[in-house]
């Protein structure tokens, strides 16, 4: 499947509009299994209202969460600099423009605590030191800008997960091991005439062959026959199944590889791949925002329905804790500019030095 007819503009526009939207779209449902939401819901395409923490705040259909949140503040940093960015450059973005009232409301209540200690001045990258949950997907779900910033070059897209993941988990965790796959993937479906087939063999030459391609390899095989969401999550409920501890759905080996399975069998196509997560059961919006901003990048946001994109935004107006008010056009508009900043100075450092 190529898809060298999308501008790389619209492939930076699929990418984050489809992060966003899974994210919206399948907090409403998180934690459900699947049987759940097929009783209650049969099959959730459309923006469901949903409260979270046991704050009492009902939110609006399209309002996303915590790992949209996180994706906005490293977007800013991006934005700013017009370049590639490390720990500290987003660590400064935390702790100018999270709010006060974001811990527990739009981000997780852990946040609140590497929030106070990243305005205590130890280093950037010592942070994810003391974070309690190494394996989870709070990089891997939400470092889509990373994988753009750094469009078509997988060397440094690596790097630079390593690099800023350390704001949440420590450099050699499992956690942004997985994170890898996400940048990966986003930074192989930029390139010209990228296919779906060429984006997961980028994560197969690119990422831990033990930990991570063992396990998406023989996930991919277990679900190679399945056609639609309801075959797949069926597939997986005996695989992925862990309660009774804390975050029990959300590590990143489980999200992410659920994420992949889901772009290959919708064949990359972005509104599918929201669908198929969101009805997922356990972390549906994280493994959408994978699935989905995965998708996106290969073949932009056509598929997505305009009334989706209109509802968010409007939702987005409404959250009084957000880190940003920008549109989703605004922020995928503001990454490409950047990109296309970067390749500028990248270029001119070129013919300086084929002179000298």
């Amino acid at each position: 499947m190529m898809e060298s007819n999308i501008s790389l503009r619209e492939k930076f526009f699929g990418c984050i509009a489809g992060c966003h939207i899974g994210s919206a779209m399948g907090a409403a449902v998180e934690g459900w299994n699947y049987q759940r939401i097929e009783e209650t819901h049969g099959l959730v395409e459309k923006f469901l209202p949903y409260q979270h923490y046991r704050n009492g705040w009902v939110r609006e259909p399209g309002t996303t969460e915590d790992g949209v949140e996180r994706q906005k503040l490293m977007i800013t940093a991006i934005m700013e600099k017009k370049d590639r960015v490390n720990a500290e450059d987003v660590r400064a973005i935390w702790v100018r423009d999270i709010k006060p009232g974001a811990a527990g409301t739009v981000s997780e209540p852990f946040e609140g605590i590497l929030l106070a200690m990243a305005k205590s001045g130890i280093p950037a990258r010592d942070l994810g030191r003391y974070c309690d949950y190494a394996g989870l997907n709070s990089f891997s779900r939400s470092c889509h800008p990373i994988g753009l910033i750094n469009a078509g070059n997988i060397q440094t897209a690596i790097e630079d997960i390593l690099e800023v993941g350390q704001l949440y988990q420590t450099t050699n965790s499992r956690g942004l091991k997985w994170a890898c796959v996400t940048g990966v993937a986003i930074a192989a479906a930029t390139k010209p005439n990228a296919t779906v087939d060429s984006v997961i063999g980028a994560v197969y030459d690119n990422c831990d062959a033990d930990l991570v391609v063992k396990e998406i390899d023989r996930e991919l095989k277990n679900t190679a026959g399945c056609k639609e969401i309801r075959e797949l999550r069926k597939t997986f409920d005996s695989v992925y199944n862990g309660i009774g501890m804390p975050y029990p759905f959300s590590y990143a080996n489980e999200v992410v590889t659920k994420a992949v399975c889901i772009f290959k069998m919708v064949e990359g196509n972005t509104k599918d791949a929201v669908v198929s997560g969101v009805n997922m059961g356990r972390d549906t919006d994280c493994v959408a925002a994978v699935a989905a901003g995965i998708s996106g990048a290969l073949t932009g946001g056509v598929s997505i329905p305009e009334e989706w994109i209109k509802q968010l935004e409007y939702a987005t107006t409404l959250n009084k804790n957000t880190n940003s008010l920008r549109t989703m056009r605004e922020h995928s508009d503001g990454l490409y500019n950047a990109y296309m900043t970067r390749l500028e100075k990248m270029k001119t450092f070129i013919e300086e030095m084929l002179t000298a």
